[in-house]
Order: structure tokens, then sequence, then C-alpha cells
């Protein structure tokens, strides 16, 4: 068991849509922990729940039932302020489609985050430029995303995900619209963050993708099927 606390732990958790006449539980009472420099691979077929699992652990969604604290603190009892807040500073998320502002610059992209977040100009250039280097893509800067290939875009999305130095990184399928190559480099990418601290929880439906994290999560019918640890040499 680790010696941290969880940054996240989800205690019986159910999310139920309800349609008219029938109610869909997307997830059916699943318990999960998340500790620090964890890196998570979640997995499972259409309809497991892993989507709406990546809503709730990105503060995206609330729950039914049951609990989900973060960082210690109830999810429940936050208003939407907390709860933004979490979202742009304590999370950082990296989509499969890049999620880019077409027609600001690469520097300009990364520091979004940080201008919600309310920092001064300099320090927003500043704290840009350092994750911009740490993917990369320190001399692309004054760049639009349209010039940058698909694996130079993704890394300007991971950039601005470590902008605000967040507690966790939350990756839904970030490899799906690059080829195999530029998605082995993301990946390596990935791999080098968790070796220097980072927490990451990936989603994929991809086994060779999910063989990159320590810990393989199965989701099945809206519950954990599985939560293996990977080893690697």
């Amino acid at each position: 068991m680790p010696a941290h606390d969880p940054i996240i732990h989800i205690s019986g958790v159910k999310k139920i849509y309800d349609l008219g006449k029938s109610k869909v539980h997307a997830l059916d009472g699943v318990d999960l922990r998340i500790y620090p420099n964890d890196y998570v691979a979640i997995m499972g077929p259409s309809g497991s729940g892993k989507s709406t699992l990546m809503n709730m652990l990105g503060c995206l969604d609330t729950p039914s039932e049951g609990q989900y604290s973060f960082g210690g603190e109830d999810v429940a009892t936050m208003s939407d302020n907390d709860l933004a807040d979490i979202r742009n500073r304590r999370i950082g998320f990296v989509f499969q489609s890049f999620n880019l502002l077409a027609r600001a610059t690469v520097l300009r992209n990364v520091e979004l985050p940080l201008i919600y977040a309310g920092l001064p100009s300099a320090q927003r250039e500043k704290q840009a430029l350092e994750a911009l280097n740490k993917v990369g893509l320190g001399n692309r800067i004054d760049h639009r995303p349209n010039e940058l290939s698909g694996g130079q875009r993704q890394r300007v999305a991971v950039a601005r995900a470590l902008v605000t130095n967040p507690s966790i990184i939350l990756a839904d399928e970030p490899t799906g619209n690059l080829d195999s190559k530029t998605g082995a480099e993301i990946m390596a990418l990935f791999d080098d963050l968790y070796a220097h601290g980072h927490t990451i929880i990936l989603v994929t439906h991809e086994e060779d993708i999910a063989q990159h994290a320590r810990r393989l999560i199965r989701l099945r019918d809206g519950l954990v099927e599985s939560d293996t640890t990977i080893e690697h040499a």
C-alpha cells in the first residue's frame, strides 16, 4: 500500500442517467484510488462507463450516489467555482482532438489556463515557455496550430496541461488522431513525465498504449472488472 494519501478516492460511485422511461446505470458502484505518481490506464468496451468515469475524475460530472474526494476534499460539497478551480489549476487535460485555438500562437494556447487563473503576463509567459521546453517545442512559440504536425499539436496540448503544475494529467485517447510512429513519440513523452514525478491517468482503447502505464484498470458494465499492476523491465 502506498505511503501517501490518495489524490483521488472514489467510493461506491454510481452515475444514473434518467432517459424518460428507462434509466442507464453508466457507473454502478465504482471504488478507486489514485496515488501521487501513479500511471494508470483505463480501458473498457463501448458502454463500459469509461467516458463517464473520465468525466467524473475530471470534475466535469458529479456522482448520482457514492463519494468522490479530490485531494482529501469531498467534491459533492464544492461550489461551481471550486470545481472550476480544480479543473483549471489541479487537473491538466489532454484530449484526442488537441482542442487548440486555431488563431492563437503556440505560446498563447499554452498560456490559456494561466489567463483564466488571473496570472500577470510576465509570469504566464515564463511558465508557458518552461512547459513548452519540457515537451521539446521551445522553438515553436510563435507558430499557429495549422503550421504544426499532429504530433507537435498534441505536444502543445500536453504543455498546456502541464502549465499550471497540476496534481494529475488526465489524457483521453491522446494518440487517437495520430499515426503509430507519432503516437509512440507522444507516449514516450508521457513516460518521461511519469519518470519526473507526474501523476497520469490515461483513457485508451488500445492495448499497446495502455501497456505504457503501471496500472491497468478494466471497466465492464459500469464496474471495475480488474485493477492490475503492469511490470516494466
